[in-house]
């Protein structure tokens, strides 16, 4: 093993024991190089006043060489800001500002440990760090029976991690906090655990309320008190989507100190939070006491880019930094926020009217993207594909009788229309089978 991966392994079985347990083989060799390319140019940024010839850009008059067609487009930013690679962490200042939001966003972090968010490729990217880091074959990774699909590429096929799935919903109206703790406290054989905890949910869009948030707390409590290290990570994709009475911070806050069994991870970006889905940037942060444990960790991750993708991109990064810090960022937010409030509440508003019958019901949602249907009598992928098929109008079948809708993407005037062509489309099929 490399000798800069056994000092930060060192460090954290002296530091967080309990963390270093929670690496997988893969978190435990990897490292980033203190004496390659990256480090050495570096160093010459700093030093090197005559010639720099150490890294792979070509220059021309003291910036960084572009063609006029690109920078025609991007004349807002100075070249060194778009064109230059990215430091495999992130841009320093964007990092900076992120933890900055981070704070404003959940005000009870300000007295919590936890470190510098590091620059993802959004975030499956971070997620993937995730599973690199702590999942080894056979471990279990615990997600509620209503999630995204890519957990399972992410954890259970790149890594081979054991799937465990729990009901989402208590009696179809609260979060099930004990089935939770059931599917944890399962793990105490294996003696590690890792939870994804995604609120707003996907697909349901569903945020716990504050007693609930409590709930899934302590349920992680109970299972670090019985001696099982818990990896628990808030996919925070669609965070600040809160449009009813929930939780209205990230649970990363309650669980950054929980417990020495406890990491606490947060996978959060620009991606969906600022509207920018196509720049691809997300950030992971960890919490934790311990200022060494926090350096090892974000020296493994940065390990792990290195490997991977080697740094994200410096333009997006560049725009997302450039938002953060302009004097309109939060009144533009403020807008689109009421935006996705009305349509989720229009939506809410016609589901309540009575006007489809019970040809189905829904699943219970206040915050995010999305809400799901559940139908009776038919099928979520025959209703799917007549949508498609007859009235030009794509959803997202989950198994049997989930049918997810975005109403996101669908403008608050045409909600009805949305929702009225759906239900005709359910009583085709159902006149069909008669």
């Amino acid at each position: 093993m490399n000798p800069l991966a056994q000092q930060l392994n060192k460090t954290l079985q002296a530091e967080s024991p309990n963390v270093y347990a929670m690496l997988s083989d893969l978190g435990k060799a990897i490292y980033f190089p203190k004496e390659g390319i990256l480090s050495q140019s570096a160093e010459a940024k700093t030093k090197a006043t005559k010639f720099n010839a150490t890294i792979g850009i070509a220059t021309e008059g003291g910036q960084p060489m572009h063609l006029k067609v690109i920078q025609d487009t991007l004349s807002a930013y100075n070249p060194k800001d778009i064109y230059e690679y990215a430091p495999p962490a992130g841009k320093p200042e964007l990092r900076a500002a992120w933890r900055t939001k981070m704070i404003k966003d959940n005000p009870s972090l300000e007295s919590k440990g936890f470190g510098t968010p590091v620059v993802t490729n959004a975030l499956t990217h971070g997620l993937s760090i995730v599973a690199d880091l702590f999942a080894n074959a056979g471990d279990a990774v615990i997600i509620p029976n209503k999630n995204w699909e890519n957990y399972e590429l992410t954890f259970g096929i790149r890594r081979g991690a054991e799937i465990v799935e729990y009901p989402l919903y208590n009696d179809q109206t609260r979060f099930n906090s004990a089935g939770l703790r059931e599917a944890l406290l399962a793990q105490k054989d294996k003696g590690k655990a890792i939870v994804v905890l995604n609120f707003p949910n996907n697909p349901t869009g569903y945020t716990p309320g504050p007693q609930e948030g409590d709930e899934i707390v302590a349920a992680i409590h109970d299972a670090a008190e019985a001696g099982i290290n818990v990896v628990v990570v808030t996919d925070d994709a669609y965070f600040g989507l809160f449009f009813e009475d929930s939780m209205q911070e990230s649970l990363f806050s309650k669980l950054a100190d929980l417990h020495p069994r406890v990491l606490a991870v947060k996978v959060d970006g620009a991606t969906k939070e600022e509207y920018v889905w196509g720049f691809r940037v997300g950030f992971i942060t960890y919490g934790s006491t311990s200022a060494a444990t926090l350096n090892a960790l974000e020296q493994k991750t940065i390990g792990i880019i290195r490997a991977t993708i080697s740094s994200g991109p410096h333009p997006s990064q560049t725009f997302v930094l450039r938002a953060l810090t302009s004097p309109e960022f939060e009144a533009q937010k403020a807008e689109k926020y009421d935006i996705m409030k009305r349509r989720a509440n229009r939506v809410k508003s016609l589901l309540d009217s009575g006007r489809y019958g019970d040809v189905w019901g829904y699943y219970p949602f206040n915050s995010g993207y999305f809400m799901c249907l559940t139908l009776s009598g038919v099928t979520a992928e025959s209703v799917r594909a007549h949508l498609l098929n007859q009235y030009g109008i794509g959803t997202i079948a989950l198994g049997e009788t989930d049918l997810r809708v975005a109403f996101s993407c669908i403008e608050e005037e045409n909600l009805e229309e949305l929702f009225d062509t759906i239900f005709k489309a359910v009583n085709d099929l159902i006149a069909q089978k008669v």
